[in-house]
């Protein structure tokens, strides 16, 4: 049951993070501006975006996981530390609740890795990284 649990978890984190990533390079469910609005790609807001697509859609899919967890993890917390933390120390003050889960959630799927259902495990039998 714990494998389980935990590749599900894995699945939702990866399919909310690439939506985020939809979000942001396509203007879907709203867009940036709440008006279907983007980002310039070659901003530090785009390659959010794109870091967003890719690492969501590998971690949910449980190929590369650890790589793209990390990745993810750095993202989220340059997030905090730029855009949430000059607003004040409080997370739920600065808008940073967010970006401090997914970072706690891609810090334990770097550890744990793409677990029980993951292209990996189909595929080759382990995890490659």
């Amino acid at each position: 049951m714990g494998e389980s649990f935990y590749s599900l978890f894995r699945i939702i984190i990866g399919v909310v993070f690439f939506l985020h990533g939809i979000q942001k390079m396509l203007g879907a469910f709203g867009g940036v501006d709440g008006l279907g609005g983007t980002p310039p790609l070659l901003g530090l807001f785009g390659l959010a975006g794109v870091i967003e697509v890719f690492a969501g859609l590998f971690i949910a899919a449980g190929a590369f996981t650890r790589f793209f967890a990390v990745i993810a993890a750095v993202e989220m917390l340059v997030a905090y530390l730029m855009i949430h933390l000059p607003n004040g120390a409080v997370p739920l003050l600065n808008g940073g609740e967010l970006a401090l889960l997914y970072f706690a959630s891609f810090l334990t799927i770097a550890k744990y890795g793409s677990g029980k259902w993951s292209l990996e495990k189909m595929m080759l039998e382990k995890e490659t990284f």
